[in-house]
């Protein structure tokens, strides 16, 4: 199998090292890709937004599987085309995708699925933002109700940073999505979906804001863990069927069948499971530690599913033990980074073993020199025993990789996490 990764992150650098874990994958193309990626992988320059570069690069590499890996494309119809042109796409398409591209869309499609999420008010005009922001409150939600690469967020007990948040937005042009506030820990849980048929990965949590202590703005996501010791297996079993099924169910039946991987971000408070959003593709930067743990051929579980054969393949198979993401972020990450520094340290990115250096912000000088060319620059992914071990062993290498500048969470994976007790009388 041939396969064309499009994306050039941390994600799909996770997503060619566990295709080129494949026996039956014989070449990995990246498009456009990045320095790390370059070493395990053909890379060929594209435009990931432009649908038709996208189409004519599958033709050229002869690709079997088109794997897309950022949102943007995918809300503007990428995937659409490059399947109407004959090649076997994981992704949705865009009418599937508006589930991540409108939070107003993905808010519909829960209501008419049954499945819990936040209240929440749409504002599109200055003149409405005061009265709505005193409809919620003490803790307030400020969203962008379109992509905003996880940044587009604010979530405060202070009135006017909302206020601040909400007039911006709108200056932009952009419409305000409020939302009441729901407590409880984060989960991230991707699932494979075709249709109706729901496979689920590795649940995994997410650390948004930039600082220790969940300090300080969101950002992209500054790390991630997996497996969550504190989410029992019910609680797992009640998100597919309560939550992932359903919103599958309900896209089948609107014409809008998902085809690809559906991420659901929940909060798991006192009344169960409700939704904080949809992402159409895998997350980052949770995908590189669910990866570092799959046991499974991972282009047969990508293949099956772009072809409408998912439930006839085997669930996916899981190595023991735990999987942590650093994230190294650039000098004033989450505001605009300084790039072009040089980067030591970071020269293994291999195929396997206790430790991954995966690149996300990367560029490489005429000289050779790895310099640095986004906010979230590289990942460091830890594989232990245990969620201890992997630690460790994330944050051993992280100490080695020299960035001028750069900062990163110390605390990933170590908040002692509770699910709040269920009430039952809500129910």
């Amino acid at each position: 199998m041939r396969v064309l990764v499009i994306g050039s992150g941390a994600r799909e650098h996770a997503l060619v090292l566990a295709l080129r874990r494949d026996p039956s994958v014989t070449a990995v193309i990246a498009a456009p890709g990045n320095p790390g990626i370059g070493q395990h992988a053909e890379l060929r320059p594209v435009d990931p937004t432009s649908a038709e570069d996208v189409a004519a690069l599958a033709g050229e590499v002869a690709a079997d599987l088109v794997v897309i890996g950022p949102e943007v494309p995918l809300v503007l119809g990428v995937a659409d085309v490059v399947r109407a042109a004959g090649f076997p796409v994981f992704g949705p398409s865009a009418d599937a995708a508006r589930i991540e591209g409108s939070k107003a869309f993905a808010k519909d499609v829960m209501a008419a699925a049954g499945v819990r999420t936040a209240h929440s008010e749409i504002v599109d005009t200055p003149a409405e933002l005061d009265a709505a922001l005193d409809r919620f409150g003490p803790t307030w939600v400020v969203k962008d109700d379109g992509l905003a690469a996880g940044k587009g967020v604010v979530v405060t007990t202070d009135r006017r940073a909302a206020r601040d948040h909400g007039a911006e937005l709108l200056e932009q042009g952009h419409p305000v999505l409020l939302e009441s506030f729901l407590d409880g820990p984060e989960v991230s849980l991707f699932c494979l979906v075709d249709g109706e048929t729901v496979v689920p990965l590795l649940p995994a949590q997410d650390h948004k804001r930039v600082g220790d202590g969940d300090s300080g703005p969101n950002t992209g996501g500054m790390g991630a863990y997996t497996p969550l010791p504190w989410l029992p297996a019910e609680a797992l079993t009640e998100i597919v069927e309560d939550v992932v099924k359903p919103v599958a169910a309900e896209l089948v039946r609107r014409g809008n069948p998902f085809s690809g991987l559906l991420y659901a971000g929940l909060a798991m408070g006192s009344n169960g499971p409700a939704v904080v959003e949809f992402n159409c593709r895998f997350g980052d930067p949770e995908t590189q530690a669910v990866l570092a743990l799959l046991d499974s051929p991972f282009a047969e579980l990508l293949h099956a599913t772009a072809t409408g054969r998912l439930a006839e393949v085997e669930p996916p198979r899981w190595k023991d033990g735990s999987a942590i993401t650093v994230v190294l972020a650039a000098e004033n990450y989450p505001a605009r980074p300084r790039t072009g520094d040089v980067i030591t340290g970071a020269d293994d990115t291999a195929l396997g073993g206790e430790t991954l250096v995966l690149h996300a912000g990367t560029a490489q000088r005429e000289d050779r020199a790895l310099v640095s060319a986004g906010g979230r620059v590289l990942n460091v992914v830890g594989v232990g025993t245990d969620l201890a071990q992997a630690r460790e062993r994330a944050y051993a290498r992280l100490a080695g990789i020299k960035l001028t500048g750069s900062h990163f969470r110390t605390d990933i994976g170590t908040t002692d996490v509770t699910i709040p007790q269920r009430n039952v009388a809500a129910e």
